[in-house]
């Protein structure tokens, strides 16, 4: 009885624990974008007692400014020098165009990555595991595998970063109705929290994920 409620408490301070941690770390980092501002102007030096958080307003407001200026003509100008600037410099310019690359495939609002999730064999036939489209692998992967051939991410557990890219045939590809978080979730717990929704669709469904 004693092991049942020592479990029952750790089930509820562990999580709460680790979430205030993680919101503790964001939130002094955050607070480090502070160092920006001169001395005399900040909350500190003005105010008799610290306030945290205020690095993540003032983050917020520099990105939502960033965005202003590169929604318009005078700013696409200069972010196009920006980026022209650092594909001059040699090592940052491989690094800068790999991350730059990624953000814009997986921010991008028109565009398809990781916007549909699907059920896929692998690592092996009978075995299956969840995966998310990314688009399509190009004409020259495709003359060697299919003309219709949908590139696939899984992502490893519990770390989504790292992972398998595979190129598929449409009809070894099956789309479920799951969205793009439960499935992040199943894969970090481990598979210990199910998605909350997962109807299969036949497979002649997914004869073009990407539309």
């Amino acid at each position: 009885m004693l092991k049942r409620y020592l479990v029952a408490g750790l089930l509820v301070w562990i999580p709460l624990a680790i979430t205030i941690w993680v919101l503790n770390l964001i939130v002094g980092t955050m607070d480090q974008t502070l160092l920006l501002l001169p001395p005399t102007w900040r909350p500190d030096a003005l105010l008799p007692f610290h306030i945290p958080g205020l690095g993540l307003l003032l983050s917020l407001v520099i990105v939502l400014a960033t965005g202003v200026l590169a929604a318009n003509i005078i700013g696409e100008r200069l972010l196009r020098w920006w980026h022209g600037l650092l594909n001059r410099i040699p090592i940052v310019r491989s690094i800068y165009s790999s991350v730059k690359q990624i953000s814009d495939t997986l921010l991008a609002t028109r565009g398809q990555s990781f916007r549909k999730v699907v059920m896929i064999e692998f690592p092996q036939r009978g075995q299956w595991t969840l995966g998310f489209v990314v688009g399509s692998p190009g004409i020259k992967i495709s003359e060697i595998t299919a003309s219709n051939a949908i590139t696939v991410y899984v992502p490893t557990a519990p770390n989504p970063t790292s992972g398998y890219v595979l190129v598929l045939r449409p009809e070894d590809v099956r789309e479920v109705d799951i969205s793009v978080d439960d499935a992040l979730k199943f894969h970090i717990s481990l598979g210990v929290v199910s998605p909350r929704v997962s109807t299969r669709v036949p497979r002649s469904a997914v004869a073009n994920p990407l539309t």
